[in-house]
């Protein structure tokens, strides 16, 4: 019998499950029945918009209530939706350009293109500084190393999103810094310290949450100057002191997959949930490895079951997922047309910001250029 079978909605509430192949399994559909939070879809879920499109319905179709359906989206080539999705301008390009109009009117074409096919949350801005040369995370990712103008380009990413009716994800907390490995690999290790962090990594995190970012998503990352045991995901002292308390979040925070292998050589899936849980993340993910599933699940209602987890942090954890759910039902907001995705108004502002970006570059030193 399948230990899945029978989790209670408060715990399902607690879960962004990705998924393999382009259909829904019997199982991933009667956890959307029961209450699943969502899920987050990848380019190997489909082939074209048209699949998409059809298969976000079927997720919408499972699902009892609200339901998300989240997606990496953040231009440039490595996080991005291929063609005919619009190729939008990297993060480092556009931190090049230096021009907040100009990053609030991609994140709107992104959030109209992903409207089309029915998906509600993306999984962007990414927030972290790029600090370390040939970082694996940041490179081509980042807005750039000046935290204010992270922090200025970020928020309106931000604001592009929102103003299209979709939700956005502010990452990685508290930011991979001057790390050099690749958390989907190994551990990252950033030796700041919390005066450093203050002064850097957060501030971008701080203006995001003051432009009004619904979610944030931790890092998995160790910093031992202010958890030496936990990586940030995990750790009570970054989640709940530093993002809740210090930076005044008051809404949904994600766990970054807890599959990748910078949790999942150290933590197994069931104590990784469970203390991400205890830290004070809402919602945790599981993206790549489907036989994680069941003992996350399983741990988290032996937890929740055994009143581990403090009573008034769960059932406040709950308000905060209901409240991201407010009409977040079985269609979207505002549904657009498959035929804006890579549509000539958006394909001509992708040109053009690329023909400013390469004049800035031959003209260093100049102020950013307005578009006409």
């Amino acid at each position: 019998m399948d230990n899945s079978a029978h989790i209670p909605a408060a715990v399902l509430k607690k879960f962004l499950l990705g998924f393999p192949g382009n259909r829904l399994s019997h199982e991933l559909i009667e956890m959307l029945g029961s209450g699943l939070a969502g899920v987050t879809i990848f380019r190997r879920n489909f082939k074209n918009p048209d699949e998409l499109l059809r298969l976000s319905y079927e997720i919408r179709d499972a699902a009892e209530g609200a339901v998300l359906i989240g997606i990496d989206q953040e231009g440039g080539t490595k996080f991005a939706l291929p063609e005919p999705f619009t190729q939008w301008p990297s993060a480092a390009e556009l931190g090049e350009l230096d021009d907040a109009g100009a990053v609030e009117a991609v994140a709107r074409g992104i959030a109209r293109e992903l409207l089309a096919v029915g998906c509600n949350l993306v999984f962007a801005p990414m927030l972290d500084l790029h600090l370390h040369r040939g970082s694996p995370v940041t490179t081509d990712r980042s807005f750039g190393s000046d935290p204010e103008r992270v922090g200025e380009l970020g928020a309106a990413f931000t604001r592009g999103l929102a103003a299209e009716g979709i939700l956005g994800c502010a990452k990685h907390f508290p930011g991979h810094g001057d790390a050099a490995a690749d958390p989907h690999l190994d551990l990252p290790i950033f030796e700041g310290t919390l005066e450093r962090l203050r002064g850097m990594e957060l501030l971008p995190f701080a203006e995001v949450i003051k432009a009004g970012v619904p979610t944030v998503m931790t890092a998995h990352i160790l910093l031992p100057w202010i958890d030496p045991v936990r990586p940030a995901t995990l750790s009570r002292r970054v989640v709940e002191n530093l993002l809740r308390q210090e930076l005044n979040f008051k809404r949904v925070v994600f766990a970054d997959d807890l599959g990748m292998g910078a949790i999942a050589k150290q933590f197994p899936a069931g104590a990784a949930a469970v203390e991400c849980f205890r830290a004070g993340c809402d919602i945790a993910m599981l993206c790549h490895d489907w036989s994680l599933v069941t003992p996350a699940l399983v741990a988290t209602v032996r937890a929740y079951e055994k009143g581990e987890f403090r009573a008034a942090a769960w059932k406040a954890s709950a308000a905060r997922i209901e409240k991201l759910f407010g009409g977040r039902g079985k269609a979207p907001a505002r549904r657009t047309g498959l035929d804006v995705i890579g549509c000539a108004e958006h394909r001509g502002l992708a040109r053009e910001l690329r023909a400013r970006i390469i004049r800035k570059r031959e003209r260093p030193g100049i102020a950013a250029e307005k578009p006409a």
